[in-house]
């Protein structure tokens, strides 16, 4: 789709309502004027595909065109995902039970499907193992549907329990993932993953970039239910930058723990890597992946894979201090 296009087709599903309090927003930040932001805005959705939340997160307002090509705007994400990724192979990664069966010996935890259908023996027995699990939607992102549920009043109840799960849209059941202690000392109430995204490219193929996504206080470390997010240093492991919220807030140490994020090393990086560099070549058809990767002390394990990576996180502006976004890092793989 031309630039042009894309800019219309998302200009008829515009919020516009969203759109005009983000600016109200960045005229406090930035000190600009709403009709100049406006322009602006309008300006970087026809020339780099960015839409007002791109706008904002990115602070483009604060670039100049140079700096702004180097962003990963949501039109140039969409981009690359359509040449990457063959869509009729899309299912591995959206339906949770087939990326838990073709994925499996990186996910030794319990899970089972749930349906009407599903036995009530067989639910029985996964309540009588375990304290607590976590129901997730089939299908879905950004941690939407997830829920957690104590195990104790449901036993010796399956069917009723079956019954409220397909009534809350849960379409898997799962063992909960007990972090490593190192991991938790971050954020305890939620599991911090590793967002790890492999390119598998003309020029070369590996990781084009990764991020750990923390938890500030709820169950899930999305950025879109709260939770922030540091880059990682590919060769090290190690957090180089400040952790940074969708909101635009900043953090050097996390605001509930105080622990520093800045120079936090991830357990198993080493390992973290060769996993998700063998699983890239499962499904040759899925050429750009962003894993979700939990740290446990037995080493990392799978939580899911992306079919259509987030591009929210690659670009937050704290993470780029001298204005050049990430996009050059994808050009290390494939041509833009």
């Amino acid at each position: 789709m031309s630039k042009l296009g894309f800019f219309f087709k998302r200009l008829v599903r515009m919020d516009f309502k969203r759109m005009w309090e983000t600016t109200a927003l960045l005229r406090e930040r930035s000190g600009k004027s709403r009709l100049w932001l406006l322009a602006d805005m309008l300006r970087c959705a026809v020339k780099y595909n960015a839409g007002y939340m791109d706008y904002k997160i990115a602070q483009m307002y604060n670039l100049n065109d140079a700096q702004r090509r180097t962003v990963i705007t949501r039109g140039v994400s969409n981009s690359i995902v359509r040449r990457m990724n063959d869509k009729a192979y899309w299912h591995f990664f959206d339906d949770k039970t087939q990326f838990n069966e073709l994925f499996k010996q990186w996910i030794p935890r319990d899970w089972l499907l749930i349906t009407g259908e599903t036995d009530p023996a067989e639910l029985e027995e996964l309540l009588a193992k375990h304290d607590a699990l976590i129901g997730k939607p089939l299908e879905g992102s950004s941690g939407q549907g997830i829920q957690k549920y104590d195990c104790a009043p449901w036993r010796g109840k399956a069917a009723e329990f079956r019954a409220k799960l397909v009534g809350d849209g849960i379409g898997i059941l799962e063992e909960l993932v007990v972090q490593h202690p190192v991991m938790a000392s971050l954020c305890p109430t939620s599991v911090n993953t590793c967002r790890i995204a492999t390119l598998l490219g003309d020029k070369q193929q590996g990781i084009v970039y990764a991020f750990l996504r923390i938890g500030n206080g709820k169950v899930m470390d999305n950025v879109d239910c709260g939770g922030m997010a540091a880059r990682i240093d590919l060769a090290s492991g190690e957090l180089k930058t400040v952790g940074a919220d969708k909101a635009g807030n900043t953090y050097t140490h996390h605001p509930i723990t105080g622990t520093p994020i800045v120079g936090f090393r991830i357990p198993f990086w080493e390992e973290a890597k060769a996993m998700c560099l063998e699983a890239a070549q499962k499904v040759p058809q899925m050429r750009f992946v962003a894993w979700d990767v939990a740290i446990t002390e037995q080493g990392p394990t799978f939580i899911e894979g992306n079919s259509f990576p987030s591009h929210a996180v690659p670009q937050f502006a704290a993470h780029y201090p001298d204005g050049i976004g990430i996009l050059p890092e994808f050009e290390k793989f494939i041509d833009l």
